[in-house]
């Protein structure tokens, strides 16, 4: 049985949590909502025509700056420094194309339309940034977030166009934007590449100074 929510913006106890990190259902994309979720370590997950998942996983994927890994071959890449680099240049483009690109292991995409226009409208509040990476005018990779202002970003999805520049927005954040910890949410292969590991929920809200 889950938890539906209502007008009010609030969530239930963390104690409802399903197996697979459930915590309720329904409610809405607001500014609102939206950081009050973030700020307790809780995220929308959601396909075309489900009702709005919020999620509070047991396990946490998260990197630690000082831990991020660089392989050789992206050690050359950097090195070559054949792109530039701008922040909040094209945030709507970078979630565009975060929404729009073909990813060989997922079908869709799970960046609904209301969920595009919530980043958009969460980063006009000064809530959410980009990070884009350009080789000459063309637009090639990038990411987005969340920023708690807090020394946290929440990570919501990256892309790339070109070889590696999804990787190179991210070691970016990881290595010039002062954060303390960046939340990756779930785990995935790609990211624990890059040095991100999983932590138990309560160490995640730890960190958020909420537990």
């Amino acid at each position: 049985m889950y938890y539906w929510l209502d007008k009010k913006i609030e969530f239930p106890p963390y104690k409802v949590v399903s197996e697979e990190g459930v915590i309720a259902l329904g409610g809405d994309l607001s500014v609102e909502r939206l950081m009050y979720a973030y700020e307790r370590g809780i995220f929308p997950w959601f396909n075309e025509g489900e009702p709005i998942v919020w999620y509070s996983p047991w396990e946490r994927m998260v990197l630690f700056p000082n831990e991020i890994k660089i392989s050789k071959s992206m050690k050359q890449v950097l090195r070559k420094k054949e792109y530039t680099i701008t922040i909040n240049k094209a945030f709507e483009e970078v979630v565009f194309n975060c929404k729009s690109i073909n990813r060989k292991e997922q079908e869709g995409t799970w960046i609904t339309d209301d969920m595009q226009q919530a980043y958009i409208n969460l980063h006009h509040k000064g809530f959410a940034k980009s990070i884009e990476v350009w080789k000459e005018d063309e637009l090639v990779g990038g990411l987005y977030g969340v920023d708690l202002g807090n020394g946290i970003f929440c990570g919501e999805s990256m892309f790339s166009k070109a070889s590696n520049m999804s990787k190179v927005a991210f070691i970016y954040l990881a290595q010039n934007c002062g954060y303390k910890l960046i939340d990756c949410q779930v785990h995935n292969d790609h990211l624990a590449s890059l040095g991100a590991r999983e932590i138990s929920r309560n160490d995640f809200l730890d960190f958020l100074k909420i537990n």
